[in-house]
């Protein structure tokens, strides 16, 4: 596919172009696409560069064309939206080509959209938050998971924190898993309330990292893995394996290193879904 304007400056800070963001999401096809298979997208556009103004665009124009698959998925309150749904290649470049820098996936597909088969808590910290201390509540996500049967995945999301996240088997309704990511996050801030919130408003949570359990609700989304970031530095939302975590910063891979990583590494998250696990018997453990 030729790129438009490729040589339009999309990181000014980086000397990064479109070409460059085309190109990367070019490379990364083979691990990122199958993160997004079968899933309403959000797609934050940047077609002048983040210094620019962007916007979430969560429903397609009418100008995208034929090849990109468009689903409508209920809404809830009564009707339907209509989502783009990335599942190859082509339209991962596509996308790309029209300024999308960053790609955010729902935790259900398109199929059974009420019926989430990805469970994420994420980690919102304060200014200047050390990253051992983030580091440490991801683990003590992880360990939590696992008292509740889940298996958990880490991802440096490219921002500020962490994602911590269990595949689940797609069985349980967006309520019951709600139920479940705040229990487990309300377990984890109790057993650190000087350092670790589940408050929702700003003002109540101080200093303290902030356990986010609402991207699990009906239409929410997370960063999908391999996505790039609008902001300086071009750091890219990369998946770990837990040994990795212990060296690693949230915006720890730029969009050069996410491509030296991937010629050397496999995804981390290659057999997410060979560790599902049911939501309601994960909420039965916790008591």
């Amino acid at each position: 596919m030729k790129i438009s304007h490729e040589d339009k400056v999309f990181y000014p800070d980086d000397g990064l172009t479109k070409g460059d963001v085309v190109g990367y999401y070019r490379d990364v096809a083979d691990v990122m696409v199958p993160h997004l298979r079968g899933r309403p997208l959000t797609l934050r556009r940047f077609p002048d560069g983040i210094a620019k103004q962007g916007w979430f665009q969560k429903h397609p124009g009418e100008h995208f064309p034929d090849s990109v698959r468009v689903e409508r998925v209920p809404r809830r309150g009564g009707g339907t939206d209509d989502y783009v749904v990335c599942d190859d290649a082509e339209t991962l470049e596509y996308l790309a080509n029209q300024g999308t820098v960053e790609f955010h996936v729902w935790l259900s597909t398109v199929d059974a959209p009420e019926r989430p088969d990805r469970l994420v808590l994420d980690l919102d910290p304060p200014d200047r938050t050390p990253v051992a201390e983030l580091r440490a509540t991801a683990r003590r996500i992880r360990d939590e998971y696992e008292r509740a049967g889940l298996t958990a995945f880490v991802q440096a999301t490219g921002g500020r924190g962490f994602h911590v996240l269990a595949p689940l088997d797609a069985k349980s309704d967006t309520e019951v898993v709600l139920d479940l990511s705040r229990a487990l996050a309300d377990r984890v801030a109790a057993a650190d309330p000087d350092r670790l919130t589940t408050a929702q408003r700003k003002e109540k949570r101080g200093d303290r990292i902030f356990l986010d359990a609402n991207r699990n609700g009906y239409a929410q989304t997370f960063v999908a893995p391999y996505s790039l970031r609008a902001r300086p530095g071009a750091a890219a939302a990369t998946p770990l394996d837990w040994r990795e975590l212990g060296k690693a910063d949230p915006d720890g891979w730029s969009l050069a290193k996410e491509k030296q990583r991937l010629a050397r590494k496999d995804d981390p998250w290659r057999d997410l879904d060979g560790h599902a696990a049911s939501a309601e018997a994960a909420l039965a453990k916790l008591g």
